[in-house]
């Protein structure tokens, strides 16, 4: 469990309740050291894939492991209905980019090669070492969420395509926004897009963008290429960009 950034709710896996945290666990010194609680006071708590509450600091050991309880009968915030696919980025990114996209609610994550994409970011092991689902659950924890997005990843832009992901893990027969950010040859822009109640799938290029070739599969693929604007934009920009101009159109921000 890694908490880097701002902790909004500790959170906790199933397989660790009953046990004491160690001292030099990141929970542990945010807890003592930052929030200055000790023995009988109550924090913020989650289950990670389940309810939110408070938790309760029960004992504070002499070798500084720290035992606690939990009473967490909240119901998170629900996802929401974004899938966002991106080209990889360079793996210094990979962290920050799952971090955001799960603190912002979307509901999944799915990453794939792209024809410009450097080939060696796909070997990031972030992916294998639990670095991937630690920067989710940061995410998480910021924004007061137990629920993490579902994170899938492709070697193609073209395997992502046929799999469509977006329509196995659909609940509902309504059909959901197609959309490929491009600001190269772009047939429309999203801030104009008319709002909706669609669920959407947004699809984010590595940073040298899509190659003729990758814009062609979505035409067939029924995407649309839209401009997120006139400046070229990180990807991990890019990502938080579109989905907020999403979650705006299809009126998940009010």
């Amino acid at each position: 469990m890694c908490y880097t950034g701002t902790v909004n709710l500790i959170l906790f896996e199933a397989h660790e309740l009953g046990k004491a945290l160690p001292r030099r666990d990141e929970r542990t010194v945010h807890l003592v050291k930052v929030l200055h609680k000790k023995a009988g006071d109550v924090f913020e708590a989650g289950l990670i894939d389940g309810g939110r509450g408070s938790g309760k600091i029960e004992k504070i050991a002499i070798d500084g492991s720290l035992t606690f309880s939990l009473d967490v009968q909240g119901l998170p915030p629900p996802r929401l209905p974004i899938r966002i696919a991106v080209g990889f980025p360079r793996p210094i990114q990979v962290r920050r980019l799952l971090r955001d996209l799960s603190s912002l609610g979307v509901g999944a994550i799915d990453l794939f090669g792209t024809d410009f994409g450097e080939k060696s970011y796909r070997d990031t092991k972030l992916l294998d070492d639990g670095g991937a689902r630690a920067a989710l659950i940061e995410g998480a924890a910021q924004s007061r969420d137990t629920t993490i997005p579902a994170l899938s990843v492709f070697a193609r832009l073209e395997d992502w395509l046929q799999k469509r992901p977006w329509e196995q893990a659909s609940k509902s027969h309504t059909t959901p926004l197609l959309i490929a950010a491009d600001n190269v040859r772009p047939e429309g822009a999203m801030s104009r897009m008319t709002p909706t109640k669609r669920p959407a799938v947004l699809a984010i290029g590595a940073e040298r963008g899509w190659s003729d070739r990758e814009r062609d599969l979505f035409e067939s693929a029924g995407f649309l290429r839209l401009s997120l604007g006139s400046r070229a934009l990180r990807t991990e920009t890019a990502c938080v960009a579109a989905a907020a101009l999403a979650l705006e159109k299809i009126g998940e921000l009010g």
